[in-house]
């Protein structure tokens, strides 16, 4: 669904980014696993275009990525969650989820407003609400429902647990597992493996830019030595 080949990227003169491979396989849910700083985010950007890559190939769903625009990579069914969510605080819910609206997709869920409140309940209670009002769990429901809003057949989500209370961690757990069931491709950059555990069939680990693991979140959970290694802090 989404191949990252030997892909080079960074900001300005510094590169984050060395000859990184990486993949997110249709109808699964893959964590991309790191400590701060592993370059988790910027493997995100890269993908969806924020970020110009150095070199190697970015392909989609077939299709190679290089220089897209991000509004042509979302065009194409990539759906991209940024870490500091980024509603828009003077809209209201159903404003917000407006401004995501695109066409319906074939080989894609269709998701309308009405289904999104029924997945995102909280969300369906508070139609009229702005969004500079609502709690940060709140407003991570909305930044995906927004997302999905486009119709994806892939959606990056960059730490979507970060600073959420517990309870809310197993609402977006649970929407997650959701959109699998859906048929979304998620990819999900994360830095607590245990949330990771909660929705990912696979990880990937990188350190300092550069692939270090592939494999089954099983297989991740029998190797505490690799779990040492990379993910300790």
């Amino acid at each position: 669904m989404l191949e990252l080949r030997r892909v080079n990227a960074g900001y300005g003169r510094a590169r984050i980014l060395f000859d990184l491979d990486l993949e997110l396989r249709r109808g699964e849910v893959a964590a991309l696993l790191g400590r701060n700083g592993a370059g988790k985010t910027t493997a995100l950007k890269a993908a969806i275009g924020l970020l110009s890559s150095f070199s190697g190939k970015i392909i989609f769903n077939n299709r190679e990525l290089n220089n897209l625009q991000p509004y042509q990579i979302a065009r194409l069914g990539l759906a991209y969650v940024p870490e500091d969510r980024r509603i828009f605080t003077d809209l209201t819910v159903m404003e917000n989820l407006e401004v995501g609206r695109q066409p319906r997709r074939a080989g894609a869920p269709h998701w309308t407003p009405q289904k999104l409140c029924e997945l995102f309940p909280n969300l369906g209670r508070m139609r009229d609400r702005r969004g500079g009002s609502m709690s940060g769990g709140e407003q991570q429901m909305l930044t995906i429902a927004r997302a999905l809003m486009g119709n994806p057949v892939a959606i990056l989500l960059d730490e979507p647990f970060e600073g959420l209370a517990p309870l809310i961690v197993d609402r977006i757990a649970k929407t997650i597992r959701e959109l699998k069931r859906e048929g979304l491709s998620v990819l999900l950059s994360e830095q607590n493996l245990r949330f990771a555990r909660l929705v990912a069939d696979r990880a990937c680990i990188i350190e300092k830019g550069r692939l270090c693991y592939a494999g089954t979140m099983a297989a991740l959970d029998a190797d505490p030595a690799l779990r040492e290694r990379y993910l300790s802090v």
